[in-house]
């Protein structure tokens, strides 16, 4: 039995309300809780939160200065234009690319690294 159930994971930044907007346009999730300091996307079990953190400091992936600490997986029906839409909507893509034959990161609208790979 376990000892406790998965509710979701939660991103610091410094402003939980624009990182959420960008997180609910990106993902299709919707905000189920929000305060000055903290925004909740989606439910228990698929849910993503967005911490408010004073003096927050981005990571530098993928330069090593301050660590990326986590990153999402996700996937699209097609890499370069899941890419194209993405950039749209507020994220950047940082020179480096590991694989970009096979998935692509990019970063968030706060620094947050992610990484996009096409459906199988």
């Amino acid at each position: 039995m376990a000892l406790a159930r998965y509710v979701g994971f939660s991103l610091d930044c410094d402003d939980p309300v624009a990182l959420a907007g960008f997180y609910t346009e990106l993902l299709g999730m919707e905000v189920s809780y929000t305060s000055d300091e903290f925004v909740y996307l989606g439910g228990p079990g698929n849910g993503i939160g967005f911490v408010k953190v004073e003096k927050y400091v981005p990571p530098t992936w993928p330069d090593a200065g301050v660590p990326k600490q986590s990153h999402l997986e996700l996937s699209v029906d097609d890499l370069e234009a899941g890419e194209a839409a993405v950039l749209a909507i507020g994220a950047t893509k940082p020179d480096f690319q590991p694989q970009p034959d096979r998935w692509r990161v990019l970063l968030d609208p706060a620094g947050h690294p992610f990484c996009i790979s096409a459906s199988i």
